[in-house]
């Protein structure tokens, strides 16, 4: 991406699919529990909790934490009060300028929002997004060109040929 504030669109699409994420760890409600006659409910109508969510919530949680942290001391900003995710996120967000500014820094914000951002998408169950590229992959001149940009790259998806082009470095 190397836009000086290519980590807000990942940041953005946290924020944005977030509370879908939150959603997702709760069990569905046309699961809910059915009486038998007689008075009893009857068992194993609830939708289980999946763990595959709540590790990606949790994962999420600490890098968004971690990542603020880190963020606000090598700005040599004072830390804040703890806060919920989105609320976190906008609050990096806030700091991109500056950010920006710090070779270090801002690709280790674009680099971590960005995993977190394809970790809230696999949860919810989006494949990766292709997106078409024009002009011909240089090694088998093929009109296959894709870019991966949870990746960071580009390649041909010629079965034939699948060559990695470009990789950002990480």
């Amino acid at each position: 991406m190397s836009d000086d504030r290519a980590g807000a669109v990942w940041i953005a699409s946290l924020v944005r699919r977030w509370p879908d994420l939150v959603d997702e760890l709760s069990p569905s409600g046309h699961g809910a529990l059915r009486e038998r006659r007689g008075g009893g409910p009857v068992g194993g109508t609830t939708a289980p909790v999946r763990l595959y969510v709540s590790d990606a919530v949790r994962d999420i949680t600490d890098g968004v934490v971690e990542l603020e942290e880190a963020v606000r001391e090598r700005l040599g900003l004072r830390p804040v009060a703890p806060a919920a995710v989105p609320v976190r996120l906008r609050r990096i967000a806030g700091l991109l300028d500056r950010v920006a500014a710090d070779p270090l820094l801002a690709p280790h914000v674009e680099d971590e929002t960005r995993r977190m951002a394809a970790r809230c998408a696999r949860a919810l169950g989006d494949p990766e997004q292709l997106v078409r590229l024009p002009g011909r992959c240089p090694a088998c001149d093929c009109v296959s060109l894709r870019a991966l940009p949870e990746r960071a790259e580009i390649r041909c998806v010629n079965p034939s040929c699948r060559r990695v082009l470009e990789t950002e470095p990480s």
